[in-house]
C-alpha cells in the first residue's frame, strides 16, 4: 500500500486581527486521519484573546501569554507560558488563551480523535462568539437554564460578535497567573532535565508520565529534539526522502524507521507519540540493536567475513542518537 508521508503545511481556518487559527487537514495527510491524530495552530497578536473552547494536547513554540485552563468540576487554573512549554490536557477540558505582550505567541495544538465526530481532526468548538455553542439554542431554553431573564441573555449570547479569536482594548483587565498553577500542568523542554545530550549532535526531552502525570490519563507521550535534518523513513524500502522546512508536519507510522540531517541551521521539532511511556530503538550508535547482537549472529545476518563485522561493530562506540558532523 503506498502511503504519502511528504511534509505539509497548515491552511487557515479562520482569524482577523487577534490572531490566526489554523489546521492540518487529513485529506492531504491521510495519516491523520489513520493515526487517529488531530494538528492545529493557534498564532495570537498582542491584545489577541481566543474564546474559551475544547483542544488536547500543546506546544508552545514562540513568545510568550496566558492560558486558562478549566478541568472538569474543578477550578479555573491561570497559567503563564513560554517557548517551550508543553501542556498535557485530557479529553473535554475548556481553555482560552490571551496574548498581552508586543511579540506573537504560537501554540502547536497534536491530540487524540478518536472520540471526537471525524476521525484525524479536532471536534473544537467555542463556548462564546459568534460561532459559540449557545447560538444554537433558543433564548427561552437559555433563560431557564441559566435563570436569567431574556434581555439579559439576549445580551450575554449576542454581544460577542467575535468568532473564535477577538483582538481585546488595550489595558483589558484579565485573570493574572498563578505560580502553584503551573505546576503539574506544564514542563518546559527547554529547560527540563536532558534525555539525550549529544555535544555538536542534539538533544532530546522526553515528555511521559514522570514529568508531566497528566501524560497518562490523555494516552500520549511526546519530545521535543534539536538536531540536524532532510527526514527519511524506511519500512524494507525508501518512502520518504525529503527537506523539511519550518512550519511543516509530517507523520511516522509505527515500526517505521526516521532518520534526520540537518543543514548548517539545524533543526527543532516537536512531536507526539501515541504512548504515554513510549519505547525508542535504534539502529546506529552506542544504544543500537547491533551492539548487543554476538559478532556470529552479525556475520550471518549480513553475510560477512569477521573482517568487515569487527569494523562495523568498532564504529560508533561512544556516541549515541545523534552524531556530530563530519569533520
Amino acid at each position: 500500500m503506498e502511503i504519502d508521508l511528504s511534509p505539509k503545511l497548515s491552511k487557515k481556518v479562520y482569524g482577523g486581527d487577534g490572531g490566526t487559527y489554523y489546521v492540518w487537514c487529513p485529506n492531504e495527510l491521510p495519516m491523520l486521519h489513520q493515526g487517529n491524530i488531530g494538528a492545529a495552530k493557534l498564532t495570537l497578536e498582542k491584545n489577541g484573546f481566543a474564546l474559551p473552547h475544547v483542544i488536547q494536547f500543546l506546544f508552545n513554540f514562540f513568545g510568550s501569554g496566558v492560558a486558562g485552563i478549566i478541568l472538569p468540576e474543578k477550578e479555573e487554573k491561570v497559567l503563564a507560558i513560554k517557548k517551550g512549554d508543553a501542556i498535557s490536557l485530557p479529553f473535554g477540558v475548556t481553555t482560552w488563551w490571551y496574548n498581552k505582550e508586543d511579540t506573537e505567541l504560537a501554540i502547536l495544538f497534536l491530540g487524540d480523535t478518536s472520540k471526537g465526530h471525524k476521525s484525524g481532526s479536532f471536534t473544537d468548538f467555542c463556548l462564546t462568539g459568534a460561532n459559540g455553542i449557545f447560538t444554537g439554542f433558543s433564548t427561552e431554553f437559555v433563560s431557564r437554564a441559566w435563570d436569567l431573564d431574556e434581555s439579559t441573555v439576549k445580551t450575554l449570547v449576542g454581544s460577542q460578535s467575535g468568532k473564535g479569536i477577538v483582538k481585546l482594548t488595550a489595558g483589558t483587565k484579565m485573570p493574572e497567573p498563578k505560580a502553584n498553577h503551573y505546576k503539574g500542568m506544564a514542563l518546559n523542554c527547554e529547560e527540563a532535565p536532558l534525555d539525550v545530550d549529544i555535544k555538536g549532535g542534539g538533544k532530546v526531552v522526553v515528555l511521559n508520565t514522570k514529568n508531566l502525570p497528566l501524560v497518562g490519563e490523555v494516552g500520549l507521550g511526546a519530545d521535543l529534539g534539536k538536531r540536524q535534518s532532510p527526514s527519511r523513513r524506511v519500512d524494507g524500502k525508501r518512502v520518504l526522502e525529503t527537506t523539511v522546512k519550518a512550519g511543516n508536519l509530517f507523520i511516522v507510522p509505527r515500526f517505521f524507521v526516521v532518520s534526520k540531517i540537518s543543514d548548517a541551521d539545524g533543526l527543532d521539532w516537536f512531536s507526539i507519540i501515541t504512548t504515554p511511556i513510549p519505547i525508542f530503538t535504534h539502529l546506529a550508535g552506542r544504544t543500537s540493536v547491533w551492539k548487543a547482537l554476538s559478532p556470529e549472529v552479525l556475520q550471518a545476518s549480513f553475510n560477512v567475513g569477521a573482517d568487515v563485522e569487527q569494523k562495523f561493530s568498532s564504529k560508533r562506540k561512544a556516541e549515541e542518537i545523534f552524531f556530530p558532523p563530519p569533520n
